[in-house]
């Protein structure tokens, strides 16, 4: 595993918003063990989807980026597609939840659950 200070490795940003809201999630929680997972799977319309989850595992190959005590961690395979990708957090009338602005997406779905 390698710990980076910013994201430069894996690529990833993960804004002011969105650490706020990481951190009130794991709050609930009540576990200080566990980090945001960022992944892409195989799915959806497009042929790549994303994954935002809570983890506790340390896999192989790990990349870990601290956001002010938010732990981002991403899988070697999936980091070449966040590089430069941007993790916000909104909430509006129109929309709640994590947003993922990615660079190297060419393309995404109507819905907009998946990318190429």
């Amino acid at each position: 595993m390698t710990v980076q200070s910013e994201a430069t490795a894996q690529g990833v940003i993960l804004t002011d918003g969105a650490a706020d809201k990481v951190r009130t999630l794991l709050d609930q929680e009540g576990r200080d063990d566990l980090r945001l997972r960022v992944g892409v799977q195989p799915g959806g319309c497009s042929g790549l989807r994303y994954q935002l989850y809570f983890d506790e595992r340390d896999l192989d190959g790990d990349v870990i980026a601290d956001f002010d005590g938010v732990e981002v961690v991403t899988d070697r395979r999936s980091a070449a597609y966040l590089i430069g990708a941007t993790i916000d957090f909104v909430d509006t009338i129109e929309k709640q939840g994590f947003t993922i602005d990615n660079p190297n997406a060419t393309g995404s779905c109507a819905c907009g659950d998946s990318f190429n």
